[in-house]
């Protein structure tokens, strides 16, 4: 598996706001082929303590499922933020993650960083970094 993704310059800054956004975790889905994130969308955090965890609202997860199936991009990941400011995964993260090779977009304090969820990884034995490339917007 690639070691980088490559993410657009503005869906990265859409990220980065839906992270501003809120004192809460928040949460979305990584749309895509392969190690391209070609689109993100926001996900309500449906978690009991949003404050600390977070976990994605499992109808929009379902929609993004069917809509990969009709012919769109697919789920290659979800980004979620700690407002602790820590952007390197944790040790819930890691308990909660499978080892399934999606990629896991971390923010706190404004720095974005990325994760594959893999077996026997470097952080907490559940992930490898992955550099991220921002590349230019697809052109309309």
């Amino acid at each position: 598996m690639a070691m980088s993704v490559d993410i657009s310059i503005t869906d990265r800054q859409r990220i980065l706001d839906h992270a501003g956004s809120s004192p809460d975790e928040i949460c979305g889905l990584l749309l895509g082929e392969g190690d391209r994130i070609v689109a993100v969308q926001s996900c309500a955090n449906v978690s009991a303590a949003p404050a600390t965890r977070f976990e994605l609202d499992p109808a929009a997860l379902i929609a993004a499922w069917r809509a990969a199936r009709r012919g769109g991009p697919r789920v290659i990941g979800h980004y979620h933020s700690h407002p602790s400011g820590d952007p390197r995964p944790s040790a819930t993260d890691a308990a909660e993650a499978a080892a399934d090779g999606a990629i896991w977009i971390i923010v706190g304090d404004d720095v974005m960083t990325a994760w594959r969820a893999v077996e026997h990884g470097a952080v907490h034995g559940r992930f490898d970094p992955v550099a991220i490339a921002i590349v230019p917007d697809p052109s309309p």
